[in-house]
């Protein structure tokens, strides 16, 4: 998702507060608003430096969705446009046919007034952006896509869990996943100061649960923890540094760094973080943060393959069901972009 479109991320004097009127539009089994779930139908628009964005590439591959919903890819950087496909041939989406991300926007709403974010979903007959809404277009795909889910696929929103989920995810959306732009985006020292200690309150408070459990919620992967996972694979490549959450380093909290680094070894998570496109994104597109647009050459990364021992603590990670196969050919994580491919 891109926090704002005007070019400028900080409004001096003031608290971040993120716009959060999206699409709202749900594409479902039963077609209920116009969009029913068809296989090759749809695609998928995602930027792999977005935390929000993420989460959906994260879903989609635990899922198997891969044949029924493709995936088209933006660059990490953007302008005060729009989000672009200058990874593609010719800067053009090869199956949208467009090259910045606002035209699928346009089509849906002429001059759309809204942030041009990611990810989204567009139909691709119509050219038109169906829903930007992050937070139930991964429930969707776990709740209305399952049609066309893999054999294996783990279910990531039981139903006899989803009040927790919800509520667990909730407060980690406030306080940590939008908590580091709060804190990073703060117009005024109090402001950025009540942001950082929700945020490490919150993550003490996650340090606590997840000492003696190895997820979330119950003792398989759930949606909630490719929520908060997302987040703490960027903290000390950005967060800790550009947005000043600096009481501590990932690395520096010993539940919640193992507990991610069992997240990133597991087939599905590690596999799709871009620790290049991440950096690039955050450091060179908020030019009033980092008016020089340098991109630290840190931290190493190779300790995120170091042992968790977190299956001491039991736990299923995929439940009932099997991990995901390998990334496909075009969707593949550049070496020298994430340790798992460093000399391979």
């Amino acid at each position: 998702m891109s926090e704002h479109q005007q070019g400028s991320y900080v409004l001096p004097g003031q608290e971040y507060t993120r716009d959060t009127t999206y699409i709202e539009t749900r594409i479902t089994t039963d077609g209920r608003d116009g969009y029913p779930v068809e296989a090759g139908r749809y695609r998928l628009v995602v930027a792999r430096a977005c935390p929000w964005a993420n989460r959906a590439i994260i879903v989609r591959r635990l899922l198997g969705l891969e044949d029924a919903l493709s995936m088209g890819m933006c660059g990490p950087t953007h302008d005060v446009r729009s989000w672009t496909f200058d990874l593609d041939p010719g800067g053009v989406d090869p199956v949208l046919g467009i090259e910045r991300l606002q035209e699928a926007y346009f089509r849906r709403t002429p001059d759309y007034p809204r942030g041009i974010t990611v990810p989204a979903i567009v139909d691709i007959p119509t050219g038109a952006v169906v829903t930007n809404d992050f937070a139930q277009m991964t429930l969707d795909l776990s709740t209305e896509w399952s049609a066309f889910h893999r054999e294996g696929a783990p279910d990531l929103y039981p139903e006899q869990l989803r009040e927790e989920i919800d509520e667990v995810a909730l407060a980690v959306y406030k306080d940590v996943n939008n908590g580091v732009y709060r804190c990073g985006f703060a117009g005024s020292q109090r402001s950025y100061e009540f942001a950082f200690d929700r945020l490490f309150a919150r993550l003490d408070w996650l340090s606590e649960r997840l000492a003696g459990q190895r997820y979330l919620v119950g003792d398989t992967i759930t949606e909630a923890d490719v929520r908060l996972f997302t987040t703490l694979a960027r903290f000390d490549p950005v967060y800790h540094g550009h947005f000043k959450t600096n009481r501590s380093k990932l690395s520096e909290m010993p539940v919640l760094w193992a507990y991610a680094r069992d997240l990133f070894q597991t087939p599905g998570f590690g596999d799709t973080i871009d620790f290049a496109q991440i950096k690039e994104h955050y450091y060179v597109v908020h030019k009033d943060v980092n008016p020089s647009r340098i991109v630290p050459k840190g931290p190493d990364l190779a300790n995120w393959l170091t042992p968790h021992h977190r299956e001491e603590l039991g736990g299923r990670p995929f439940g009932d069901g099997t991990p995901p196969p390998p990334p496909r050919p075009g969707e593949v994580v550049p070496e020298g972009a994430t340790p798992l491919r460093v000399g391979h």
